[in-house]
């Protein structure tokens, strides 16, 4: 299907239709009902467009989809011809607070204005087309509270908060002179913002998820494996013990949730699996028994592929991280082929950060 979504058919969208975000929810509520007519509707579930449909929504809700519907009385009725109607997107993977800066810009800017230039991204990603994220890491607790308190229009946001890393971890941002550490000194800049939670041995990393509990998290993302942007860290490396691992699990069971791993490689993703996280990110070198293991446990995957060269290619500051990238998606094509031979549950995310 060639269909060409066009700025303004998102807007009707993000205008009308945003069921998944407060903010506009809150817009929608002040009139009675709204019509939109001879639109071209995109269902999510079939390839052919349906054409001249008409939607009515009540509130915030869609009351009711057909060919023609009369307006009610006082509707505001909306004529969407030529245009298409769909329903929000959600992207599974997404980082509010490191989507428009390079890293380094990200990592001195003051919280502050890194939050307000959030802010007007959200509402970029709303208009998209993008009315839920997960939000896979960083402190997007006050842009998600700015959202749901109708201050700033952006979409329905589920934040991860400060993801957990253990020292040396993908979630180590720190200098390369900053150990050994000295319990005395501040926190890192990363750390005292609320981007990440630095956690080693059973005590800390129950502490560190209950604290990202209590700010808000409705999961709790942990770096189980290296990474591409920290430097600290190959990409076949397992992150955390079989304890750190089973504390972090238990802790999400008490809060009735649970854990998003970062990781690559078999060995951590197996480990973490069995110790019952319940989302893998990325996994690009995940194998054939890994595979029918994630199946098995009801795993989602969210693996973000995307292009080692052109236009649509992340670049990174560091040579470091750009072989990193460059290795990780070597086995794309692998991976992609397994989750559809298994039928593991797949979730679309976009990563796209720095």
């Amino acid at each position: 299907m060639n269909t060409k979504m066009t700025h303004a058919a998102f807007a009707i969208l993000a205008a009308t239709l945003a069921l998944c975000a407060p903010a506009v929810a809150q817009v929608a509520e002040q009139e009675s009902s709204t019509l939109i007519t001879n639109a071209r509707i995109f269902d999510g579930e079939h390839e052919t467009l349906s054409e001249g449909m008409s939607v009515l929504i009540e509130g915030n809700k869609i009351a009711r989809i057909a060919s023609s519907i009369p307006a009610p009385a006082g509707a505001t009725v909306i004529d969407a011809s030529g245009k298409v109607l769909m329903p929000g997107l959600t992207d599974a993977h997404w980082h509010s607070m490191f989507n428009f800066w390079p890293i380094s810009e990200v990592m001195t800017a003051d919280f502050g204005l890194l939050s307000i230039a959030a802010s007007k991204a959200a509402n970029a990603t709303l208009l998209r087309g993008f009315t839920t994220v997960r939000d896979a890491g960083g402190n997007s607790f006050p842009v998600a509270r700015a959202i749901d308190s109708g201050l700033i229009d952006g979409p329905r946001m589920y934040p991860s908060g400060g993801y957990i890393s253990q020292t040396s971890g993908h979630g180590d941002f720190r200098g390369p002179n900053d150990v050994p550490e000295n319990p005395g000194t501040p926190l890192d800049y990363m750390q005292r913002v609320g981007h990440s939670l630095i956690a080693d041995g059973v005590p800390e990393v129950i502490k560190r998820s209950r604290e990202t509990l209590r700010m808000g998290a409705t999961q709790i993302k942990v770096m189980a494996g290296g990474g591409v942007s920290s430097l600290y860290d190959p990409l076949d490396v397992t992150e955390y013990t079989v304890d750190e691992m089973k504390a972090v699990v238990e802790v999400a069971k008490t809060w009735n949730t649970y854990v998003a791993i970062h990781a690559n490689t078999d060995a951590a993703i197996q480990l973490w699996v069995d110790a019952g996280a319940m989302s893998v990110e990325h996994g690009f070198f995940i194998s054939e028994d890994t595979a029918k293991l994630m199946a098995k446990k009801g795993v989602w995957w969210s693996m973000q592929p995307m292009d080692a060269t052109g236009p649509d290619a992340l670049v990174f500051e560091s040579p470091v991280s750009t072989a990193k990238y460059l290795q990780a998606l070597a086995g794309l094509d692998n991976v992609v082929a397994l989750a559809k031979k298994y039928k593991v549950k797949t979730a679309f995310g976009t990563d796209l950060l720095f």
